[in-house]
């Protein structure tokens, strides 16, 4: 007598928690959301990294490919190796410098103002409880569904 035993299927390792966007933060697990979005405050680009990952570690990806005047962000972005990026790309950064650095440079106040598009666009996106919650396990699950309500927003 034979028993015939299927050979077992290989484990797909998904990675761990850097590799899904998750992060240990003091409110426990959380993902960031990276928006770059236009004058319209229109979803251009999205990316994710780890909650407690700075703000600069995607700044060149988020704002290579782009053609445009003003590239406007929080403080969070005022490394100067970004702002040397943006003035090789031909773009003036509307960015608040560091409070302790020694020498800030000047910034526009009223164009910095602008920066509530993205910030509405983000409010938008909260609006979905599979955003807010993030229920996928899998951070390329969470993107997908990201990316499908951009498209939803653009459609308004």
């Amino acid at each position: 007598m034979f028993v015939l035993i299927p050979a077992r299927r290989a484990h797909k390792k998904t990675g761990g928690q850097a590799e899904q966007a998750l992060g240990r933060s003091r409110g426990g697990f959380s993902t960031k959301i990276h928006v770059t979005v236009d004058g319209l405050g229109n979803p251009l680009r999205l990316r994710l990294t780890a909650g407690e990952r700075h703000d600069s570690t995607k700044a060149v990806e988020m704002s290579e490919g782009f053609a445009c005047h003003y590239v406007i962000a929080d403080g969070g972005y005022a490394g100067q190796d970004f702002i040397n990026f943006v003035l090789e790309t031909g773009a003036e950064p509307v960015i608040p410098p560091h409070p302790s650095s020694k020498q800030p440079r000047p910034d526009d106040v009223w164009l910095y103002r602008e920066r509530h598009l993205g910030e509405c666009f983000i409010n938008k996106l909260k609006h979905f409880r599979r955003i807010f919650s993030r229920y996928d396990k899998l951070a390329s699950r969470y993107l997908g569904f990201l990316h499908f309500v951009s498209a939803l927003i653009w459609l308004r």
